[in-house]
């Protein structure tokens, strides 16, 4: 197990490194409202992804994997909210844009945010239900080890993207004294959660 876990550190590192919707969301918080929010996205993403660590571990992965209508639906609510987010930022003008970044917003609405976005993607329940189950040993099918295993995968992606979320909120007063670079950066990131909500929408098991 010593050896599983060791490979699962590594791999899940290596994953949750990969540029994804999860931190772009952590990284423009940060950028657009202050290294708090960037923090506190990140941890709304992690509770987002305990939150798929109990579906996995009670099935939901595997009834999501049987269910195309259940699928359906789930990743259709998730396009629709990645769109939604895209567009808001793409279609913003410079003058809403800088007037968002200088009012602070509560931190719980950054938190929800993060959470939102991660759980309403059925491929995160899929592939935490194809992953985790891979590190237990044989015979050790316990409910409480998947449990255990997406805990620390949850607690993981904190460790890495809350910082990331900090350290792009300390670019965020250089960001506020340059407002066309806030307006691109919002743009751009428009597009991308547009290109992965797109993306989602199409999305098969």
């Amino acid at each position: 197990m010593a050896l599983d876990l060791t490979i699962f550190l590594l791999t899940s590192l290596a994953i949750i490194l990969t540029p994804g919707q999860d931190l772009l969301m952590v990284m423009s918080r940060g950028v657009t409202q202050g290294a708090s929010a960037g923090v506190v996205t990140a941890l709304g993403v992690s509770t987002g992804l305990l939150g798929h660590t109990l579906l996995a571990t009670f099935g939901v992965g595997a009834l999501l994997l049987a269910s195309d209508a259940l699928f359906f639906v789930v990743k259709l609510l998730g396009a629709a909210y990645l769109l939604y987010l895209g567009f808001k930022l793409l279609l913003a003008r410079q003058s809403e844009i800088h007037a968002i970044a200088c009012e602070p917003k509560p931190l719980w609405r950054c938190y929800l945010t993060g959470a939102v976005s991660n759980l309403t993607n059925p491929k995160v329940t899929l592939f935490y239900f194809a992953y985790l189950p891979q590190f237990i040993p044989a015979g050790h099918q316990n409910p409480y080890l998947l449990l255990m295993l997406g805990a620390l995968f949850a607690a993981l992606t904190f460790v890495v993207k809350a910082p990331i979320g900090y350290f792009a909120g300390r670019c965020s007063q250089w960001v506020l004294r340059h407002p066309l670079v806030l307006l691109r950066f919002n743009q751009l990131s428009g597009v991308v959660l547009i290109s992965f909500g797109v993306k989602l929408a199409f999305a098969r098991k």
